[in-house]
């Protein structure tokens, strides 16, 4: 395969972003047409989206404070290395200068006045230069071990100094994200509230399935702009499926289903995946490598992050509290894609994920494994 020249490379970049801009004027347009709804759908959004900022916050923090840990543990195993190997060489010192001392001050002097023959002398000046060298050696590593260790020890006061930060900043995060979380609970239940009944709040918030339908067909076509990765190997397929290019695929969040493929979801809704209930925050993991092709609030979705597999296939993963990921963005099979909430009004944290196949829905059971 040859290598990328400077020139491929900035073509697919520019390329990249041109796709990045039409699926930016597709969310738009989507946000305007919600809009036009009413105000409910616009409100909760931007309940959505607040949550999904104080959940960002604290990703990045906690992001920060995995890195700093990892760096203050290396640094703790240098500084214990570094004090091993600094008592060694003190007892090698004090092994050499106790020698030094029982051969006496004038023990340079002593014995060249003991040698009778001038070979003799000559080995005797030339072992006692080696020892000296020796010494002085020993002496300059051992300074410099000190100093290193000194430096060691000021770095690890360092980054315990900013994991204290860190953390302290992580818990004004959480105590946010608590808050934010709270008002939009407050917020959908008022929402319940004011509909008279189940179908006027499907049709205020749920989800519309030609408007999804075409969202996809617009994504695919933007998507198929891109250059691709080569096909994933026959051997990696489906059996009696050679045009499928993903399987046998993990679940993307490990839970109790809640909604299977053509059961019906709290909100009177069928089912065209599966919902999985979930702890709010955690990790949602992508099925199968591909590449973010939508990652923002859909109305019926909440905050949906859609990644395109190539060859008509498309996973949806919904109802996040954040999006780690962006449009365009290359990921790989269990990267962390999203965390867990309950965005697009829900009254639970879980996850909602389908598996479409040229925009229609498709049964993800017989792909996917525990």
């Amino acid at each position: 395969m040859p290598a990328a020249t400077p020139q491929s490379t900035a073509a697919a970049q520019k390329q990249l972003e041109a796709v990045r801009a039409q699926i930016k004027s597709l969310s738009d347009e989507q946000h305007a047409l919600d809009d036009k709804r009413g105000a409910a759908t616009r409100s909760l959004r931007e309940a959505d989206a607040k949550v999904a900022a104080a959940q960002n916050e604290l990703h990045g923090t906690e992001t920060t404070i995995a890195t700093l840990q990892t760096q203050l543990e290396q640094l703790q195993q240098q500084q214990s290395e570094l004090a091993a190997g600094l008592s060694r060489q003190r007892a090698e010192l004090a092994t050499l200068l106790r020698s030094a001392y029982a051969l006496g001050n004038h023990a340079q002097l002593q014995l060249l006045l003991e040698q009778d023959r001038m070979s003799d002398l000559a080995r005797v000046l030339a072992y006692h230069g080696y020892f000296e060298r020796d010494r002085q050696q020993r002496i300059a590593g051992l300074s410099a071990q000190l100093q290193s260790l000194a430096q060691v020890s000021e770095q690890v006061k360092a980054h315990q100094q900013e994991l204290i930060a860190a953390r302290a900043e992580q818990q004004q995060q959480l105590d946010a994200l608590a808050a934010q979380r709270s008002a939009r609970g407050k917020f959908v239940a008022t929402l319940d509230t004011s509909y008279r009944d189940q179908n006027a709040r499907l049709e205020a918030l749920g989800r519309d399935e030609k408007n999804t339908e075409q969202l996809l067909a617009r994504l695919r076509a933007a998507m198929a702009q891109i250059a691709r990765t080569p096909a994933v190997p026959k051997t990696q397929r489906k059996p009696g499926d050679a045009n499928i290019p993903i399987g046998p695929l993990k679940l993307p969040l490990i839970g109790q289903v809640l909604a299977g493929f053509g059961g019906v979801m709290p909100d009177g809704h069928r089912s065209n995946g599966l919902l999985i209930a979930g702890a709010a925050g955690s990790e949602v993991r992508a099925v199968a490598a591909g590449r973010v092709a939508y990652a923002d609030w859909l109305k019926g979705y909440g905050l949906l992050l859609i990644i395109d597999h190539g060859g008509g296939w498309m996973s949806l993963y919904a109802f996040n509290d954040s999006l780690l990921r962006n449009v365009g963005d290359q990921v790989k099979v269990g990267q962390a894609i999203a965390s867990v909430g309950s965005s697009g009004g829900q009254g639970r944290p879980a996850l909602y994920f389908e598996l479409r196949h040229d925009g229609q829905p498709a049964d993800p059971r017989s792909w996917l494994k525990p």
